[in-house]
């Protein structure tokens, strides 16, 4: 029975894409063409078309033209004042506005369900307070974490390596730090490297961690799995920045942004930890439940070894 379950867990984790940061974003473009006068469109995504899932409500002094709706009417006012999308938060986590205004300037706003409007100032002024992006932006990371399976795995993994002791605590504080070192470089600019390598490493993280938890013998994982933590953390950041440039980063308000996403990650992290030691505790009732561990390890690697194999193959096709 437990090797069909096996199985069965197995098949449905190879049935998930091989690419797990991946986030279910909307992008709207508006183009100023004239003073006032607007065209916008939903840009094509593998969901479909976002019309059909998501409604704009404009500033009150901007009309839709009766002829083309994709036309856009704001008066001397221009695209000022509150700007809200209906249906954020269901099928699209987030929905991204680009504005190109006339003189050749752009801005892009973010809005999630948490935050599901903007307000605009009529200009290429970005003058958004900078708790209206943390908030959208602490969101974002916190969702983005808890869709991410295959960082959700790594931390599993490290948890079933080092157990609830003390040692864990200087395990995840060194994860943490080596992620937002090379999420803060690779946001800047100082470090970019292509995804595919990027992805397939982390698959390989998951595979190494969760073989290591399977036995007893003291290699170097397993003396020093902060220095393991670490070191896999500077690929996971990187997985991360890739993620937030999908989202987009406002320029004028770029470190709070990078900070709060960064903070976000960590709070979806520790509801991850919290989480594990609740069912830990519920476990440690019923003995036979830790005839699961080795079952789920095993679940955990071949996913993962799954994954290092497309992944791997992304590098060279």
């Amino acid at each position: 029975m437990r090797a069909l379950l096996l199985i069965l867990l197995t098949l449905t984790c190879a049935l998930r894409p091989a690419g797990a940061h991946e986030m279910s974003m909307a992008e709207m473009q508006l183009r100023e063409t004239s003073r006032g006068e607007f065209i916008w469109q939903w840009m094509a995504t593998e969901k479909g078309a976002a019309a059909d899932q998501l409604l704009p409500r404009w500033p009150e002094q901007c009309r839709l033209d009766s002829e083309e709706q994709n036309v856009l009417h704001c008066g001397a006012d221009g695209l000022s004042g509150e700007l809200s999308i209906d249906g954020v938060g269901r099928t699209y986590s987030a929905a991204l506005v680009k504005v190109y205004w006339l003189d050749g300037q752009a801005r892009v706003y973010t809005l999630t369900a948490a935050q599901p409007s903007v307000h605009l100032f009529g200009s290429a002024d970005d003058q958004r307070g900078w708790s209206e992006i943390a908030t959208a932006y602490t969101v974002l990371g916190v969702e983005h974490i808890l869709t991410g399976i295959d960082h959700l795995m790594f931390v599993i993994g490290l948890l079933f390596l080092v157990g609830f002791r003390r040692q864990l605590l200087w395990t995840i504080t060194a994860f943490t730090a080596a992620h937002s070192l090379t999420l803060a470089s690779s946001a800047l600019g100082l470090l970019v490297l292509r995804p595919p390598p990027v992805e397939a490493t982390i698959a390989l993280s998951i595979v190494l961690v969760a073989g290591e938890a399977l036995h007893s013998r003291q290699t170097l994982a397993r003396r020093w799995p902060a220095l393991i933590a670490f070191l896999f953390g500077l690929v996971h950041g990187l997985g991360f920045a890739g993620a937030l440039k999908e989202i987009g980063q406002p320029a004028q308000h770029l470190p709070v942004a990078l900070l709060t996403f960064n903070v976000g990650v960590e709070i979806g992290q520790l509801m991850t930890l919290g989480l594990c030691w609740l069912l830990w505790k519920l476990a440690a009732r019923w003995p036979a439940l830790a005839k699961l561990r080795t079952a789920l390890l095993y679940v955990i690697g071949s996913c993962a070894a799954y994954w290092s194999w497309l992944r791997i193959a992304a590098i060279f096709a």
